[in-house]
């Protein structure tokens, strides 16, 4: 009994991808730049506390409550302007607020409070004295002889700062002790204001994190590293496994589906965190994947048909792994599903986010990395061979007529050209210029590869004295012909 496999993309499929690959690369190039515009200038990438700095609390009402009210209130305790964000699912009542500052106390405040501990307990010789905006409401106090923690707080508190833990750090006897005393942050100010606005019993403040301003842009600038690091091993690894001129393509569709997925926090305004780097990263690992398989199949079919240009290669195989690329996309787009439909905030946010990855990443092997390839063969090329300099000649009509070579026959073809160019290769021989054009010419009116044309020439088979030059065999050996713009300009490796 023979098996039955459903195929999603029949064989033979012969899509032109290339054909509209400059017009998905000035869509690309305008969404891109309108992308790191918004989060460059307008309305700019929402930080995170993990970035920007801040204190950020996650607050459940246990009734519904509007994000402009919970604004007010923070609002007005003094905190500048604050985010209020709904977080999870509507009728869950949840909230983030961030505010930027992490502290309470002020240095001036700070100050007050080590002259009241010392005015309070004289007889302790206070010998050291800390306080650090950047980590928060946390005062380390060092004393000559060991000191009650009740008598501590209450100097504390007679200063006007609420403490509400005092910590004996452990010494050893004849050392100094030390006590560290954690006052009042704005996530407790916060949580306060909240439950007298809205009932004791109807706020809860889930979690509270704390991320000082230069801690946070060390996150930051390490984030951007880790992207940049990738994608440089990435391209490393391209130019080791093919071969250098594929490592463009590959990077510059990898900068595309990053710059993408960046898009995505700032269309939706939703916060850009660390859990943000790590979906770049992870698109970043997922689009190079595809456009490795590719690649792979690129040079397989290089191989297998040898003379073929580059962009049917491209263009077939593309074609030939089109239902892998779906089916494959396809399955991890699903799996992403329940996490878009269950998940909650940082869940749903990086599955959204990897969604839109997916498919920028599908995109970008189609139309973006491998058809990049073909552009840098036709720009580059010069760079491979010596200067070349075009300069017109006298026309040579040729006829449109059957060209035989070895038993194969190209019917019907039309004339290439009605002009023949001729190459001046500047330091090189003129004449092996022109020669090498011609058979270059000759091989692709009878549909055959150069260098297979430029074998039997040097062995001196006749195959037909259409091109002036070609019915005899070269004195040398014609190297190998390196296309640019096919039929009308060139360049010859010399």
């Amino acid at each position: 009994m023979q098996m039955k496999y459903f195929e999603l993309i029949k064989p033979g499929t012969s899509h032109d991808f290339v054909k509209y690959r400059r017009v998905a690369v000035t869509i690309s190039l305008i969404v891109n730049a309108l992308i790191l515009l918004g989060a460059a200038v307008w309305p700019k990438l929402n930080y995170g506390v993990d970035f920007a700095g801040g204190t950020e609390l996650q607050v459940k009402f246990a009734k519904p409550v509007s994000p402009g009210d919970v604004r007010e209130v923070v609002g007005h305790a003094g905190f500048g302007e604050p985010t209020v964000q709904e977080y999870g699912n509507k009728g869950e009542n949840q909230f983030l607020i961030r505010v930027e500052r992490i502290a309470l106390l002020t240095p001036e405040a700070a100050a007050k409070v080590k002259q009241d501990v010392l005015q309070a307990l004289p007889e302790a010789q206070l010998t050291g004295f800390h306080f650090d905006p950047e980590v928060g409401d946390k005062l380390d106090f060092t004393f000559k002889k060991p000191v009650d923690p009740a008598a501590l707080q209450a100097a504390v508190l007679k200063a006007g700062v609420q403490a509400k833990e005092v910590r004996a750090l452990t010494s050893r006897e004849a050392q100094d002790q030390e006590y560290t005393v954690i006052a009042q942050g704005p996530g407790d100010k916060i949580g306060q204001l909240l439950r007298d606005k809205f009932g004791k019993d109807s706020v809860e403040v889930v979690r509270t994190e704390y991320v000082g301003p230069q801690v946070g842009k060390q996150l930051r600038n390490d984030g951007i590293l880790s992207v940049i690091y990738a994608i440089g091993m990435i391209l490393i690894y391209v130019g080791l496994r093919f071969d250098f001129r594929f490592s463009p393509g590959v990077v510059i569709a990898l900068i595309h589906d990053a710059i993408v997925t960046l898009g995505y926090f700032v269309v939706t305004r939703h916060e850009f965190n660390l859990t943000a780097v790590t979906v770049i990263l992870t698109v970043v690992g997922y689009s190079v994947n595809d456009t490795i398989v590719i690649y792979d199949r690129i040079r397989e079919n290089a191989k297998r048909y040898k003379g073929k240009p580059l962009r049917d290669l491209i263009n077939q195989s593309i074609n030939e792994m089109l239902g892998r690329t779906v089916l494959t996309s396809g399955a991890t787009a699903l799996s992403l599903v329940g996490l878009i439909v269950y998940g909650v905030g940082t869940i749903q946010d990086f599955a959204l986010a990897m969604l839109v990855g997916i498919i920028s990443g599908t995109y970008s092997t189609w139309y973006i990395a491998s058809p990049m390839t073909i552009w840098l063969e036709e720009h580059m090329a010069p760079a491979s061979g010596r200067q070349v300099e075009l300069l017109p000649a006298e026309p040579i009509q040729l006829d449109d007529h059957d060209v035989a070579m070895d038993g194969v026959h190209a019917v019907d073809h039309p004339p290439l050209l009605d002009v023949d160019l001729q190459y001046r290769v500047l330091g090189g021989d003129p004449e092996r210029a022109r020669r090498r054009h011609r058979v270059q010419r000759l091989a692709d009116l009878v549909h055959r590869p150069a260098n297979l044309v430029a074998r039997r020439l040097r062995n001196g088979i006749q195959l037909d004295p259409v091109v002036d030059g070609v019915a005899h065999a070269p004195t040398e050996s014609p190297r190998e012909y390196v296309p640019s713009r096919r039929h009308t300009v060139g360049t010859y490796a010399v």
